[in-house]
């Protein structure tokens, strides 16, 4: 396995790659996102360990919609049983994908921890519990600076968990090691990553955007909130289904799965 350095016009590549792949089996890759985020809200409700459950088995599910997209792009129907392929390895492997799930959880919830030091914890209990807060609070400089120490914390936190669960899987890296090569090889493809996020932004934006408009030519309130969430869904699905590119091209050998 070697590292491969892509242009920066390759992350426009990868969206595409990741849409059309999704259109090629739109009911079974809409479906399994579903399952997936189904899954993590039921895990998030169970009291006490159920955010940090979530947070655990996040990268072995996010590997399992990585795995529907390669088994779509292969033109196999990926079944439901693929959201678990990463816990379903032979020991050491299941072991690494514990051992990166339990680090994930654990980071995550340090960068909470640290931003409850800007807010008294107000951002961190917006996330882990939801509901509502008023417009003063989010306002306020102390949850400003929560949430934007946050995505700093969490953007290279991102990127060493972005490839380290194919890593893992496809290539048979132990836990540490994964996390290692996939920030060097978020790093050294930043410029590729980057279209790839502005780009996936523009589209989500757009979208957003288009049935705003078309709920004001018609006067349909009750219609953009209808169709609004599960269209959002939906381009979600396909944002997970190009992230097996963002893999596929970052590395040289190309997988095989076993």
């Amino acid at each position: 396995m070697k590292l491969n350095v892509v242009p920066a016009l390759t992350g426009i590549h990868w969206v595409r790659l990741g849409i059309r792949t999704f259109w090629r089996q739109p009911l079974a890759l809409s479906g399994l996102f579903f399952m997936f985020m189904a899954l993590l809200s039921v895990l998030s409700v169970v009291p006490y360990v159920g955010n940090f459950l979530a947070l655990l088995l996040l990268p072995a599910a996010t590997l399992g919609l990585m795995a529907a997209a390669r088994e779509a792009n292969l033109d196999h129907f990926p079944m439901p049983s693929v959201l678990i392929i990463g816990l379903r390895e032979n020991g050491q492997r299941r072991k690494s994908m514990l051992i990166l799930g339990l680090l994930y959880a654990v980071s995550f919830f340090a960068i909470l921890g640290i931003s409850a030091l800007y807010d008294g914890g107000s951002f961190a209990n917006l996330y882990l519990n939801g509901g509502t807060f008023s417009a003063e609070t989010l306002n306020s400089s102390g949850f400003q600076n929560a949430m934007w120490v946050s995505t700093a914390l969490y953007l290279p936190l991102s990127a060493m968990f972005w490839h380290a669960p194919a890593l893992i899987h496809w290539h048979g890296e132990p836990a540490l090691k994964s996390l290692f090569f996939s920030f060097v090889a978020c790093w050294s493809n930043w410029r590729a990553f980057l279209m790839y996020g502005l780009t996936w932004v523009a589209i989500f934006i757009s979208v957003a955007a288009t049935l705003a408009m078309m709920t004001l030519l018609i006067d349909g309130d009750e219609w953009i909130s209808f169709v609004l969430l599960p269209v959002l869904l939906l381009l979600a699905a396909m944002f997970f289904s190009s992230s097996y590119f963002t893999f596929l091209d970052c590395f040289i050998k190309d997988p095989v799965l076993a």
